[in-house]
């Protein structure tokens, strides 16, 4: 099982496990807030703060781009990467973490079945996310006490899982499918399912992903790379960390503008004079 936050963290173990705080030997630099891009302009970003968990967090990852997926061989490596990854700007879920990062999305992921997504909310879980649709889940969480993001690899799968009440589907396994290619040619029929683009992605990818339609990418490898975890190398996870979020950040700016260029167009006339009442852009 996976733990996952947004700008979030995922991680991975055979169970979902109680963690003990550890006394962190490292101080690490937190250039880029989870909360820096709250308040963007995006299209399909949430614009006033919900009041459920549920939507607090489709608003999180909307608005940050990225959720970390880490998977560890011991609770202290787990603990200690997602500590550097939170202090970083991205996000995890482990039940101490939510303790000491209490307002940071954190959910688990890799959940097959309704025991484990119960234990996960025990825990402290914001947000579930498995491979495939699994209705029960979604029926348990149906009163927003968390988010649930349903893995869909075909067209048919990612319309059942809308139907069925799923806020955002993670696109999985999206390289073995096209890649970027694939999500842009999804967002054709369902511009408005918001999609999240898993498995194989790297932080040079993250932009293209978001810039042709996905609401956020999931990241495992690039940012708690396997040497780096084997060596206990919590500095350069951090800096990762922070590269991806800075990314993430960059690339909804970046679709911010293209979304507001075009709504300038369709709200110009003819002769290229705007209409009254332009869009606006949120600070």
């Amino acid at each position: 099982m996976t733990t996952a936050i947004t700008n979030s963290v995922s991680f991975s173990s055979s169970r979902i496990k109680h963690f003990t705080p550890l006394a962190s030997p490292h101080s690490y630099c937190k250039p880029f807030s989870s909360n820096f891009c709250c308040k963007n302009s995006r299209k399909n970003s949430v614009d006033v703060y919900p009041n459920d968990v549920a939507n607090r967090v489709l608003m999180d990852i909307q608005n940050s781009g990225i959720i970390a997926c880490l998977r560890a061989q011991s609770a202290e490596v787990a603990i200690e990467a997602a500590r550097a990854a939170l202090r970083g700007g991205v996000s995890v879920a482990l039940q101490c973490l939510v303790q000491e990062y209490p307002s940071a999305s954190i959910g688990v992921g890799t959940v097959l079945d309704r025991a484990d997504a119960k234990d996960a909310l025990k825990l402290g879980a914001k947000f579930i996310m498995s491979p495939a649709m699994v209705k029960e889940i979604l029926d348990d969480v149906a009163e927003c006490q968390a988010l649930y993001i349903p893995g869909a690899a075909t067209p048919t799968e990612i319309l059942f899982a809308s139907n069925a009440g799923a806020k955002i589907i993670k696109v999985y396994p999206v390289s073995a499918l096209g890649g970027v290619e694939y999500i842009a040619a999804l967002k054709k029929p369902f511009p408005h399912i918001p999609m999240v683009a898993s498995q194989g992605i790297t932080l040079d990818s993250v932009g293209q992903y978001i810039a042709r339609g996905a609401s956020a990418v999931v990241l495992s490898d690039a940012i708690f790379d396997k040497n780096a975890m084997g060596e206990r190398n919590f500095l350069l996870i951090n800096q990762l960390a922070c590269s991806a979020a800075f990314k993430g950040n960059e690339a909804l700016i970046h679709t911010d503008v293209l979304f507001c260029s075009e709504r300038l167009i369709l709200h110009g006339s003819l002769d290229g004079e705007l209409v009254p009442n332009p869009v606006k852009f949120t600070e």
